[in-house]
């Protein structure tokens, strides 16, 4: 079954986004690793495409993203367990902060997670949680270097699944 993942948007961002799925040179498969033990004992990060950043941490870079609009920060910030909302600023350009603002668990739901650890459907939750801007149109430099940062930090935690939550 086809699914046209075009279908809803507007034809002025149908074309950007067409034109930046011809872009890749390729296609490729979806990594896919099993989790190794059930939900209920598995430590778990999440990682959200906000382009969110602690108050005390460097923003996201949007001024490279302004002066080139096909390039944005291939960084990613790390956002500990326990962060509240008002600690927080929302730096991605493509991404309204108001939602965020009201409640960070639109962008990243760390309570949820917590509710689902209090209720045992969650082992755990990891003790750091991440965020990377969204809005890459040329991924190469992020699978090259944030991806392996991502993974070496999901490691060192033992975290056994990273949910991603998309903005």
């Amino acid at each position: 079954m086809n699914v046209d993942g075009f279908r809803f948007l507007d034809p002025a961002t149908r074309r950007v986004m067409r034109a930046w799925h011809d872009r890749e040179p390729h296609p490729r498969g979806i990594p896919w690793t099993p989790i190794r033990r059930p939900l209920s004992q598995a430590r778990v990060a999440l990682i959200s495409s906000a382009g969110i950043a602690r108050l005390d941490d460097a923003p996201f870079d949007q001024e490279g993203e302004r002066d080139n609009p096909w390039w944005g920060d291939p960084t990613f910030r790390v956002i500990p367990r326990g962060t509240r909302g008002d600690e927080v600023r929302v730096c991605h350009l493509h991404v309204d902060p108001r939602p965020a603002r009201k409640d960070l668990d639109s962008v990243l739901p760390l309570r949820r997670l917590d509710e689902l650890v209090q209720a045992g459907e969650v082992g755990a939750s990891a003790p750091s949680h991440y965020s990377v801007m969204g809005y890459i149109l040329d991924a190469r430099e992020q699978l090259a270097t944030t991806a392996k940062g991502l993974a070496a930090a999901l490691t060192r935690e033992e975290v056994d699944l990273a949910h991603l939550v998309p903005v």
